[in-house]
Parts: structure tokens; sequence; C-alpha cells
């Protein structure tokens, strides 16, 4: 195995093994899944898992992960997360078959680009129903239904909505019972089947899996779930998954027994926070050779229980090591389960090796 750090190891038969499991319970409930790609930065190895769990669709937020998809030869269609800008219309119809949409100049945008390019390129309607992230209020929906069903270029396949994003709010049976509503509005202003309602993304198992989900609701964007087995509400392992599916690995480039507080006058830290401190007395430290430019350091977990993770700089890991499980030496490599945020960053940064382990 390659030994560089610090280094993102992937596991893709354990992703691969997730996705079967979940979509399995969305395809029980008469379900499309769109596998969310971004939080791996559509590394192909991840892309490839998932592919072989039967996807209805991979999606992504980034045009240049849509068109490595697409460069692949993936077959299944690719969803275009975030809401498109008027400006990238072009690429987003060449890399993309569907988009979520919530603004009529945008789509008039993606029909010029399409009838340009002689392509159909289908949009999905955000209604807002309650998250205050992206989607017109319910009441303004019908109406830009009706304006984007009679766009060249463009098949409007339904409506969706996003939760549990900005502003936490959980799906519920009242809220996807509104999101029903809306489309039964957006039928009738503008006579269009729309059959398709994408009831969110990975908050919206565990109302599935309660049973209370309407049948109605058919189309899930669905990526933590998948890619690291956990439950989005309250980040618990989620039944029949593992979460052992990408780990960090860093190295100790420092050992020194020092104070657990700072010692002189202390202002804000580098990134303009004033960290707080608990004395523990003297105690055993390492440095590692990872930072905040490529980690979210408040959410990775070690795997050695024993280790806490302190905080960091740019460019270093600081760890209490006082009651490793090991002796912690310059050179030892530590290993750590990365959260979402965290992957987020490891996957996006160049400077983290990404190695593909088969486990």
């Amino acid at each position: 195995m390659n030994t560089r750090t610090p280094r993102l190891e992937i596991y893709p038969d354990r992703i691969r093994d997730n996705a079967r499991s979940i979509i399995k319970l969305c395809k029980s409930h008469g379900a499309q899944v769109a596998v969310v790609t971004k939080v791996a930065s559509a590394h192909a190895a991840v892309t490839n898992a998932v592919l072989e769990a039967g996807p209805d669709m991979l999606a992504d937020s980034r045009i240049m992960n849509l068109r490595y998809l697409g460069d692949s030869g993936v077959s299944v269609p690719r969803l275009l997360l975030r809401l498109p800008t008027p400006s990238e219309a072009h690429d987003v119809v060449l890399s993309s078959e569907l988009s979520l949409n919530s603004s009529a100049q945008t789509m008039k945008k993606l029909s010029d680009a399409a009838v340009a390019l002689g392509r159909t390129h289908t949009v999905i309607v955000m209604v807002d129903v309650g998250d205050l992230r992206e989607g017109v209020w319910p009441e303004k929906a019908p109406e830009l239904v009706a304006q984007a069903a009679r766009l060249p270029g463009i098949e409007v396949a339904g409506i969706g909505c996003n939760l549990a994003c900005y502003g936490g709010v959980i799906p519920s049976e009242q809220n996807m019972a509104t999101l029903i509503a809306v489309r039964d509005a957006c039928r009738k202003k503008s006579g269009l089947s729309l059959n398709l309602i994408s009831g969110g993304n990975s908050s919206s198992l565990p109302l599935l899996a309660s049973g209370k989900m309407p049948k109605e609701i058919n189309h899930f964007r669905l990526g933590e779930s998948i890619l690291l087995g956990r439950n989005v509400i309250d980040r618990s392992p989620w039944p029949g998954t593992r979460q052992d599916t990408f780990r960090l690995v860093a190295e100790v480039i420092e050992v020194e027994h020092k104070p657990s507080v700072p010692i002189g006058e202390t202002g804000q830290d580098a990134f303009g926070g004033t960290p707080q401190y608990v004395d523990r007395g003297i105690r055993k430290r390492a440095i590692c050779n990872i930072g905040r430019q490529d980690v979210v350091v408040d959410g990775i977990e070690p795997e050695d229980a024993g280790i806490i993770v302190l905080g960091g700089s740019s460019d270093h890991l600081i760890l209490d090591v006082e009651e490793a499980a090991t002796d912690v030496r310059v050179g030892d490599q530590i290993a750590f389960y990365p959260g979402y945020g965290a992957l987020l960053a490891l996957s996006t940064s160049p400077y983290v090796a990404k190695v593909v382990v088969k486990a």
C-alpha cells in the first residue's frame, strides 16, 4: 500500500455494500436513487463502487465532477445538485442530463443552450418547504413550472425540496404533504404529469424506514448515508451499513511533553478564533502533518480512543496522546475516521494522497 502521508484511504467494497443496503430500502418504497458523489469528489473507486449497487443516477454539485463522470463512461444519468448559474448554462447541458432549478431566468438560459446543442435538458423545480435554502416559496411554484413547461429544449420531470442542510429542518409527514400538494397545484397549472417528486437527501431515510414516507415521494438524493453509513439527523450509524469506509492517516512529526494551556497573554489564533483550553496539566502531545487547509480538524475521530484531538493550525494537527494505546513516537502513523465535512475537505485537497484499499 502507498504509505505517503497524509493520505485518505478509500474502501470501495464497504461503500458498495452500504449502497446496496440503502438502495434496496428505497426500491422497496418504489423510489429512484441518485447517489451523491460530491463528498468524495467523484473519485473513480467510489463511483464504480456505487454503480455496482445499481443507482438510477449519479449526482454532484460540481460541473467538473459531472464532466469527469461522463468522460469516464458512466451510463446512468447525471444530476447537477447545486442550482446552476446562468453563465454556466452551456456547460450544465453538456455535462448533465438533469439539474435542480428555482429560477426562470436560469431555465431560459438552459433552454437556449439545449436548443443550440440539439439536446433536451431535464429540470426538477425546487420548492422551499421550510429549510430556507434553495427553492421557490410554495405559492410561486405553479407559475414557475408553467413558465418552464413552455421552454423549448426543457423537460420538467417534477419538483423537489431540500431539508436538513441549512435550517436543519427534518423531513416529516407534514412537509412531505406540502410538497405533494404543491405538485398537484403545479400539475393543474401546467398540464404536466410531474411524476417525479424528489423528497430530499439522506435526512429523508428515517421517515422512509419508519413506513411513514408518502408513496408519492419517489426520488431521493443520497450521499452521506451511503458513503459514511450515517443517519444524518444525529450522525448515528445507519442500520445495515459500515462507517469505516474512509480513513485518514497522518504522520507524527513531533512528540513533546507540554502544558495544556498556552503560557502568556493570548489573542486570536491564525483563523481569527479565540480558542478555549482545558487545563489537564503537563501532557504528552503529538503534532501530525495535516491541518485546517486540508481537513476540518473538529470533524475527525481518532481510531485510538485514547487520543484527543486538541486542534490545529493551517498545516499542523495537535493531539493529546498521553493516554494513547501505544507509545506514540515521531514517524508513527495515526488513523482517524472523518465525518462529512472532514471528508469533503480531504477529498478536495490536492495535498492529501488518495489510496484505494481492497478490504
